[in-house]
């Protein structure tokens, strides 16, 4: 059963953007994770196309969004005002935050104490 909350996962490397939900779905089998990686070109980078894809792609209508470098949330934002979903976007330690996230989604906790969570996480 899937979670109403999901997460999608944005790195400049695509292994890292596929990595980081297989490590995920061993604490968080049953939270909806996606991720975008690499520009459309396939090199190092991010692609606003490949993260609407994402959110698309994800089974869960609201998402918590994470990514590990700043052109990384400029293309998050744009993708942001493309979808229709309900997208929250982190600042936090992209392994760290998303692992936090992922786990309690997991336990059912809701988004209000999730985000008390990141809170410490954030990168400033």
């Amino acid at each position: 059963m899937t979670k109403k909350i999901g997460i999608v996962i944005v790195s400049h490397v695509p292994e890292i953007a596929a990595g980081i939900p297989r490590l995920l779905e061993q604490v968080a089998a049953d939270v909806a994770l996606t991720f975008a990686g690499g520009t459309d070109a396939g090199e190092v980078g991010t692609s606003a196309t490949k993260i609407v894809t994402a959110f698309e792609q994800n089974e869960a209508a609201e998402l918590l969004a994470f990514y590990d470098l700043g052109s990384a949330k400029m293309n998050l934002e744009l993708a942001i005002e493309m979808s229709d979903k309900k997208v929250h976007l982190y600042d936090t330690a992209l392994l760290e935050g998303a692992y936090t996230a992922a786990t309690l989604l997991q336990a059912d906790v809701p988004l209000t104490e999730i985000e008390k969570q990141l809170a410490p996480l954030k990168i400033k």
